[in-house]
């Protein structure tokens, strides 16, 4: 159902035109990454803070621009913020009902500092 309701807004609210270029976002594969899986009919709910987590990269992904890594990550609501370690998926945030992130900075923070202590 979460699904459904996601496509039926990517399709009613996305443009209707595309640029012929589109950048493909690029997801390390080494280290941690925290990574804000959005849409563009969603930037009021961004996750503004992903740029400011300590001890790992950032990065956005629009899933109207990458429908590719929509489909490979899983992704149903949005926004959706996914940490990887060393490419592999290790923990998962996903938004309420209203496409609002319930997770906290500190929430990811902590998941962040978690997973790094493990390794060691």
């Amino acid at each position: 159902m979460k699904t459904l309701i996601l496509t039926f807004w990517l399709i009613l609210l996305a443009p209707a035109v595309h640029s012929p270029i589109v950048e493909r976002p690029y997801l390390p594969d080494e280290g941690l990454c925290v990574v804000e899986f959005n849409a563009g009919f969603n930037s009021s709910n961004s996750v503004v803070w992903i740029d400011e987590l300590s001890d790992c990269k950032g990065r956005r992904v629009d899933i109207g621009s990458s429908p590719d890594m929509q489909k490979k990550h899983k992704i149903v609501v949005v926004p959706t913020v996914i940490i990887f370690n060393d490419g592999e998926e290790v923990e998962r945030f996903q938004a309420n009902i209203m496409m609002q992130l319930e997770a906290s900075k500190r929430d990811v923070q902590d998941a962040v500092d978690e997973i790094l202590m493990s390794s060691f």
